[in-house]
């Protein structure tokens, strides 16, 4: 199928796991024509949440039927709190009941939660059932729907009970970020920066002036954000999809978020994004104070996460005190940390940033109580 003019496809390349990720704008409405193909059985259930649903459901729902495709729809309640085993025991008894077998397709559609949880569903479902990726949130569309990352969230900290289940195929319509709220949009942004402080100075340079193109969605300067964005997960995805190496680098800013995220309960108090913007500028800053990069290169990063409205700053997200051994107790559950050593994706320059294993734990506290959290 050829792609609308304002329209692009990015590959992942994973040999025989390869797939494609579609963006542009009315993908929705053609959504039958895309997903169709990927299909034996002529029927799918889709895992939406219930604001998707409300503004979105009934025309994906036409458009599948369109194409040929039995549909059941089974809509989940919003927020990072159905990432949970209740909320996968849940999702997973009803696809049960809808009787799919192993040669059926999920259709995960929605945000990262969405994502996330039905991915995993998915990953478990009678050891293993193919799946598809619409994602409605910039977020997701820039990040989460992208390489095969699933999981949910337990008390002990973010995305620890997961596994690597790659999407058939990736239908980003830009056209649905039309109703996001503006607090959706800036916490997909930050995810946005991410792929420009970790590894492309020039597209960083690029949003520092298109940001707010971007943001109020203007139809070519947001074509190109995504597009950007994705190229750079999927060529990092290919080199390494289970993230032993390069692929950790995409956790910029994620060890000191989700020990925030953590403190806090996961609630909507603070959302991944913003997080991911607080801990992209307390990276920064902490490279700075290590001597690995330039004091002027941590007050830019921290400028141009700011100039989206994104924390970056402890203070920013509450008026009481952070407590600094809890925030490193948090940051021990971390994915990335190895024999109970700290993992820190940290920066030489804005576009260079590398992994750093074994960070002194006292050297993150004394850097957090500067930063304002308590002893």
């Amino acid at each position: 199928m050829s792609p609308h003019p304002a329209s692009t496809v990015v590959p992942v390349g994973l040999g025989e796991r390869a797939y494609e990720v579609r963006i542009g704008p009315g993908l929705i409405d053609r959504a039958g024509e895309h997903l169709a193909p990927f299909f034996k059985r002529r029927r799918t259930a889709v895992v939406v949440d219930q604001t998707v649903a409300d503004h979105h459901g009934e025309r994906l729902a036409v458009a599948l039927e369109k194409g040929g495709l039995a549909v059941d729809m089974l809509v989940i309640p919003p927020g990072e709190e159905r990432k949970s085993f209740e909320g996968l025991a849940d999702l997973s008894d009803r696809l049960l009941g809808l009787g799919l077998d192993r040669g059926d397709l999920i259709v995960a559609f929605g945000g990262g939660v969405v994502g996330d949880l039905a991915g995993f569903a998915a990953s478990i479902y009678k050891r293993g059932i193919g799946f598809i990726q619409i994602p409605t949130t910039l977020l997701a569309q820039v990040d989460s729907s992208v390489g095969g990352k699933t999981a949910i969230d337990t008390p002990r900290g973010k995305n620890l009970i997961g596994a690597f289940h790659q999407p058939r195929l990736v239908l980003a319509d830009l056209d649905v970020l039309a109703t996001l709220p503006d607090r959706e949009m800036r916490c997909g942004y930050a995810e946005t920066l991410k792929y420009g402080l970790l590894g492309d100075f020039a597209f960083f340079e690029w949003l520092e002036t298109a940001g707010p193109a971007v943001l109020a969605q203007e139809p070519q300067a947001l074509l190109k954000a995504v597009s950007r964005s994705v190229e750079m997960k999927a060529e990092i995805v290919a080199e390494d999809e289970t993230e032993q190496g390069r692929r950790a680098l995409l956790n910029l800013g994620h060890t000191f978020g989700h020990a925030v995220e953590a403190e806090l309960g996961f609630g909507d108090g603070l959302k991944h994004g913003e997080a991911v913007g607080l801990g992209m500028a307390q990276a920064f800053r902490f490279s700075a104070a290590m001597g690995y990069c330039q004091q002027q290169d941590a007050v830019r990063a921290e400028a141009a996460i700011a100039a989206a409205r994104l924390p970056t700053r402890l203070s920013d997200i509450s008026a009481l005190p952070f407590n600094a051994d809890r925030l490193i107790a948090h940051m021990g559950q971390d994915k990335k940390a190895e024999g109970g050593a700290l993992t820190f994706i940290l920066a030489r320059a804005i576009g260079d940033a590398f992994v750093a294993k074994g960070v002194d734990p006292a050297a993150i506290r004394d850097f957090l109580l500067c930063e304002g959290a308590t002893a």
